[in-house]
């Protein structure tokens, strides 16, 4: 293989990447290693980013042969989880420009400025919190804090490092804050159909969380008379854009109506 030549720059010599030989494949094949069961079964109600909804569970249950307990030795003594997985409900086709929610879904913007599902290998990298691994009959990682579909399949886990990867003073281009939080109300009927589960506190939690972040396209964002539905759980959450009074908007939950099946 011959040698790269090299050239002057602004930081010393650096080889012509011209001059590099480059003989990658053109495609790879990857393999998922595990699978996620979460509280969202549909993309609709979905954290945009993670760590917005706290309250959010999943559990990525790994498959055979990486379901072997010595590959997650060690793992325990982490916090926080780095999965690298695919928008596999996403289109395979790419675009690009796209339009961010945070821009009000109107304005144009490249693909790799922003964290769009529509993406030429449609990969994902989210960063979760884990609680706790069990490894009887299987390996089983429970998270929090996420932004996963379920059935989302997993490429890869790789423990977080704050020292290297905590960058507060960072630029985050045009999403530079977090989006605004709204509040949550819930009517006696939906409070009644709370009461009657087990999960009622977590549940309700989840709720809130979840529309407080308004959910809606991003060009809807003033109080409206239309009913939406987000599935959490096993239940589709009916809710509407109310006027909270003062100009503001307050998320009201009008019900909870039983999903029909489980979604792929």
């Amino acid at each position: 293989m011959p040698k790269a030549s090299l050239v002057p720059s602004m930081h010393g010599i650096m080889p012509c990447m011209h001059d590099i030989p480059l003989s990658l494949p053109d495609a790879f094949s990857l393999s998922a290693i595990g699978r996620i069961a979460s509280d969202y079964p549909d993309k609709f109600g979905i954290p945009r980013q993670p760590g917005l909804v706290p309250a959010g569970r999943a559990v990525l249950h790994l498959l055979p042969p990486y379901d072997n307990p010595l590959a997650v030795r060690g793992l325990e003594q982490v916090s926080h989880l780095w999965l690298t997985f695919v928008f596999h409900r996403s289109p395979e086709r790419w675009t690009a420009l796209v339009r961010p929610p945070r821009l009000g879904g109107n304005t144009k913007i490249g693909v790799f400025a922003t964290r769009s599902t529509h993406r030429p290998n449609r990969l994902g990298l989210s960063l979760v919190a884990l609680q706790r691994i069990e490894t009887d009959n299987g390996v089983r990682l429970y998270l929090q804090g996420h932004d996963l579909v379920d059935g989302t399949p997993v490429l890869d886990i790789k423990p977080y490092l704050p020292w290297a990867e905590a960058l507060p003073e960072a630029r985050a281009g045009f999403a530079p804050h977090p989006p605004p939080r709204h509040e949550v109300r819930f009517t006696l009927q939906a409070i009644a159909m709370l009461e009657e589960r087990s999960d009622a506190d977590s549940l309700r939690e989840l709720i809130r969380q979840v529309l407080a972040q308004d959910p809606r396209p991003a060009y809807r964002r003033g109080a409206e008379s239309r009913i939406y539905g987000v599935p959490l759980r096993d239940v589709d959450v009916r809710f509407r854009a109310c006027d909270d009074g003062t100009g503001g908007i307050v998320m009201e939950v009008i019900e909870l109506v039983p999903l029909a099946s489980p979604r792929d």
